[in-house]
């Protein structure tokens, strides 16, 4: 067997959850998610106490019980494993292979199973070629330059490393484009109500990253474009909006809640919100936006509301991770 026969590693790649819905679980998570320079882009002397003296030792009780609320406790997962497993058990029953065998498989940036721990676990089926999939379509240095950071240290402590390829942000693929609009067309049809606006609810970022150089904010207005684009939306009936900040200091904006309070109080009955940056749901699409969301906006006066799920393991979804996985393995396979 020559070198170009060898089998190639694809992996799909996530954020994470953490391993239980406890506070010890919780904790492990958090320490680890918020210590990531990527993350909280702060000096360490400055963040690190306040993360091990306040954050760790209040947030994690909130959060666990939050977590507790959307597990999977018939398999012991959170929703985004969950899926993110689905995602590459359904990308690998797809004939991708050519010359070299594709084995595929998931990792998650926090928590497990581990981006390092898959590299090994794929090198050890004889890959010498990895490709790394990202599922997130805007770039930003707190995911998809934490997901290279995480790869490249595991390769740091090689001897023999794989060659690796890292896949690209796609926030105005056709491919992603057009698995949102199908997506978000057959779920409002599904509806029993007409939303007089929709929101479009995309994760948020500090501003201060944005303002050093972070690509973010115009990738997500350039998806929010192109998705109007397709769906024949104006700005008015599909809003972009920004959730789940985080601290005191200012985030990009519009936030999520201000629109929607807004939306509520200027007399729209019926919304329907969702997360086009979001792969596959999770707690800040189920509980944040589905039950936190919801509430301000019957709260503030609204009557109807629905949130659309994320592109998940649908087919519209798989259509778009194959398209992208057959770019980043093209010429290995």
């Amino acid at each position: 067997m020559t070198s170009l026969e060898k089998p190639v590693g694809l992996l799909v790649v996530n954020l994470g959850t953490p391993d239980a819905p406890d506070v010890p679980s919780v904790r492990r998570y958090l320490a680890q998610f918020l210590s990531d320079p990527r993350v909280v882009d702060l000096p360490r002397f400055v963040w690190l106490p306040v993360l091990y003296g306040i954050v760790l030792n209040t947030r994690p009780k909130k959060s666990a019980h939050a977590y507790d609320s959307i597990w999977n406790h018939d398999i012991g997962e959170g929703p985004l494993k969950t899926i993110t497993r689905k995602q590459a058990e359904k990308l690998a029953a797809i004939d991708l292979d050519g010359k070299a065998p594709v084995i595929v498989d998931y990792a998650l940036r926090y928590g497990s199973p581990s981006i390092p721990a898959q590299i090994e676990a794929l090198m050890a089926k004889g890959c010498e070629r990895i490709a790394l999939l990202p599922l997130y379509p805007q770039y930003a240095a707190s995911t998809n330059a934490s997901v290279a950071d995480d790869a490249f240290d595991a390769l740091k402590r090689m001897r023999k490393q794989p060659a690796l390829r890292i896949g690209a942000p796609y926030y105005d693929d056709p491919a992603y484009i057009s698995a949102l609009a199908a997506s978000v067309t057959r779920d409002l049809a599904a509806l029993d109500f007409e939303p007089e606006v929709i929101v479009a609810s995309f994760h948020g970022l500090p501003q201060l990253q944005v303002d050093r150089g972070d690509p973010y904010r115009s990738h997500c207005e350039t998806t929010w474009r192109l998705l109007r684009e397709a769906l024949g939306m104006s700005e008015e009936k599909l809003r972009l909006s920004f959730q789940s900040r985080f601290g005191p200091a200012k985030w990009i904006q519009p936030y999520t809640s201000d629109v929607v309070v807004e939306l509520a109080t200027s007399g729209v009955k019926r919304m329907a919100i969702f997360a086009p940056g979001f792969s596959a749901d999770c707690l800040e699409t189920i509980e944040e936006l589905g039950v936190e969301i919801r509430d301000l906006f019957l709260e503030k006066g609204g009557e109807k509301f629905a949130r659309l799920p994320c592109l998940n393991d649908s087919a519209e979804s798989m259509t778009l991770i194959e398209t992208l996985a057959r770019r980043e393995i093209a010429g290995w396979v």
